[in-house]
């Protein structure tokens, strides 16, 4: 019989640092704490699935793909009705897209929306899921206009039955501003982004986590669209929030802290914007891994704001461990990996040597035209940049 106790105080023995004696309190079975601890487990566990599906489920949160993939095309090869095959071609597809097989995942979807389509009304709440989770997937492989199309039948379903203030449109709007984001198309985001910010303070307490992520959201387009005053008063009232609510490691105060600097780099000023990036990238350093991409973000933007103060040697030194952490991190032709390279080109093209400015500009073009479209503002800056240094040489 297995026997649980609570922790109480740990002191240190005879000032010894490597003894301690820990009490321990052995709790009975109708504690109320371990009582709600097994409830919390208990719901976690997806107690409305039963079986194998529940264990599917299970597999998928714990990572094991491929073990989940089996169960769930054994189950459907065992099942009789269309209602549990819509269900299970729809899990077959969150295994895939969860493996980065979207080509896969789209089909198994579609398959699912073939059938919801024949067993459910038009404006059932699960045919909305179904063309969410394909517009996703569309969204990571970059075919951003069937992304589009797909959130906005979701979209359109959840108008015709749910009240205009319902936190589910919202979700939906601000699915479609990733979206237009991608596209470039900023006055679009923007337009979708406030939507979903008034459904938020319509009917979230002034307090919501998820408020101060909407006032972020409609900050960075502000900043994009090179409005830094409603930038700023957007992302300053995230941050407001977050620092009332939020213990102050958390990585969302990480990203308020960038994107405040953000927008001090962009109207110019630089003390400031170098102090919220290093509070921001203090932050990441203590809960992310040396590697993890998001670091990278930090390293390149505090390299801006150097080569912005003509300090290129610290500049360089910022942006090449942006470079080094991308190419260990993420695949070759991420356009992360073109962002790093194109801020090093940008400083050597400061520092005089053309030559390496060229290099490092024409690998980051070469990325940005394999992952996004001809049209992409970023494409075109970088095209103008590389015709500049090109007249250098």
């Amino acid at each position: 019989m297995n026997s649980i106790f609570r922790i109480g105080p740990i002191k240190q023995i005879n000032r010894n640092n490597r003894l301690w004696q820990v009490n321990l309190t052995l709790i009975s079975d109708y504690d109320p704490d371990l009582h709600a601890l097994t409830e919390r487990i208990h719901n976690e566990m997806y107690p409305e699935k039963k079986g194998w599906d529940r264990l599917g489920h299970l597999l998928i949160q714990l990572g094991q793909f491929n073990k989940a993939y089996e169960v769930y095309d054994i189950l459907l090869d065992r099942t009789k009705t269309d209602k549990e095959k819509a269900h299970l071609y729809h899990m077959l597809g969150t295994v895939k897209d969860s493996q980065g097989e979207y080509k896969n995942a789209i089909g198994y979807y579609q398959q699912s929306i073939e059938i919801e389509q024949k067993l459910l009304p038009p404006t059932d709440a699960n045919l909305a899921t179904s063309h969410n989770n394909i517009g996703f997937v569309y969204d990571r492989m970059g075919d951003y206009s069937n992304a589009l199309s797909y959130h906005q039948k979701a979209l359109d379903i959840k108008q015709k039955t749910l009240p205009s203030n319902h936190i589910d449109l919202a979700t939906s709007y601000n699915n479609i501003a990733s979206v237009y984001y991608n596209l470039g198309d900023y006055s679009n985001t923007l337009s979708n982004h406030r939507k979903a910010l008034e459904i938020y303070q319509k009917t979230l307490s002034s307090n919501h986590p998820a408020l101060a992520y909407s006032y972020n959201n409609v900050g960075c387009i502000y900043n994009k669209m090179s409005d830094y005053s409603n930038a700023f008063s957007s992302h300053q009232r995230a941050i407001e929030i977050r620092q009332k609510t939020l213990p102050s490691n958390h990585p969302d105060l990480a990203q308020s802290y960038n994107n405040i600097g953000l927008v001090y780099d962009n109207i110019g000023d630089y003390p400031n914007a170098l102090s919220s990036y290093k509070k921001a990238l203090e932050i990441w350093q203590k809960i992310l891994p040396s590697n993890h991409p998001d670091l990278a973000t930090f390293y390149n933007n505090i390299g801006s704001v150097y080569d912005n103060m003509d300090d290129y040697s610290n500049a360089l030194l910022s942006h090449q461990k942006a470079l080094e952490i991308c190419k260990e991190a993420l695949p070759s032709k991420h356009p992360d990996l073109a962002y790093s390279y194109n801020n090093i080109g940008t400083v050597y093209c400061c520092m005089g040597d053309h030559s390496k400015a060229l290099s490092f500009l024409e690998k980051a073009l070469a990325i940005f035209q394999n992952s996004l479209p001809p049209t992409h503002p970023h494409i075109k800056t970088l095209i103008d940049n590389i015709n500049y240094v090109k007249k250098k040489l």
